[in-house]
């Protein structure tokens, strides 16, 4: 996350990881107010064993992309609702991405945080048979839970 303020949209993706039981860590690394830590943060991801990041960012949103610029682990940029843009700022400046600086980047807030997130555990997935059958055993509930849906008769005059 850029600031702790980021947490409100960012604990969507940290649901979705304890959902699955994929290990995860949850930091504040800001590009602005901690450049160094984030550096630090970024070229020491391979060598820590990460194999994505899930960065959120509000404002001007430099996480996704300064990370992405540092580490060949993959980003996932997840745009914060800011209190004046209200996140398109964000979204923009993420998928803004000069050439070979990639950034995957979700839907801006609650959503993006969880499909993040559920797009790293898609490609933990790839590897890991257990986490693929959890992962379609999610997707089965979503489809039974949209069929469970009922509406309210319609009448037509």
């Amino acid at each position: 996350m850029g600031s702790s303020s980021d947490w409100d949209t960012m604990q969507h993706a940290v649901a979705i990881f304890q959902q699955f039981g994929v290990a995860h860590e949850a930091r504040v690394v800001s590009a602005h107010r901690m450049p160094d830590d984030m550096f630090e943060y970024a070229a020491r991801a391979e060598a820590r064993g990460l194999k994505a990041i899930v960065a959120g960012a509000g404002g001007a949103a430099h996480l996704p992309g300064m990370l992405a610029a540092k580490t060949t682990v993959p980003v996932l940029g997840v745009p914060v609702p800011s209190r004046h843009l209200h996140g398109v700022d964000s979204l923009h400046s993420i998928v803004q991405m000069p050439k070979g600086v990639p950034v995957a980047t979700f839907a801006i807030g609650a959503a993006g945080a969880a499909n993040a997130a559920l797009f790293a555990v898609a490609m933990l997935a790839n590897d890991d048979p257990e986490l693929r059958a959890r992962l379609h055993a999610f997707r089965a509930e979503q489809t039974a839970a949209a069929r469970a849906m009922t509406l309210p008769p319609v009448t037509t005059a």
